[in-house]
């Protein structure tokens, strides 16, 4: 499958990071939200804080979704993983390492 350019901009546009949480947004905003507030963290940890941003949220397709969404950003590059024990641990930071500074002009 071929994406046109418009299609190939929506899918890989920039992460949108919600400034709050909002219980009315997509599943796929608050799951980046609930990322955002813990930094680092499995699919499980991400659903955990989405319990504690909004209590009875939780259930198989809640579940199955956020897991789902976190796989497909991290596919797309949007977002950063490594895996640790057979887990991924997913997070927003797209540089994990301080550019040193040096440049060297011989």
């Amino acid at each position: 499958m071929t994406l046109s350019d418009e299609e190939f901009r929506e899918e890989y546009k920039p992460l949108h990071i919600p400034s709050h949480f909002d219980p009315q947004d997509t599943q796929q905003n608050k799951a980046i939200y609930a990322l955002a507030q813990i930094g680092e963290g499995t699919a499980d940890s991400v659903l955990k804080e989405l319990e504690t941003l909004q209590p009875g949220i939780m259930n198989e397709q809640v579940t199955a979704l956020v897991k789902t969404t976190l796989v497909s950003l991290y596919n797309k590059g949007l977002i950063k993983g490594e895996e640790h024990n057979g887990q991924m641990h997913y997070n927003l930071s797209k540089i994990t390492e301080a550019n040193d500074g040096s440049t060297r002009h011989e």
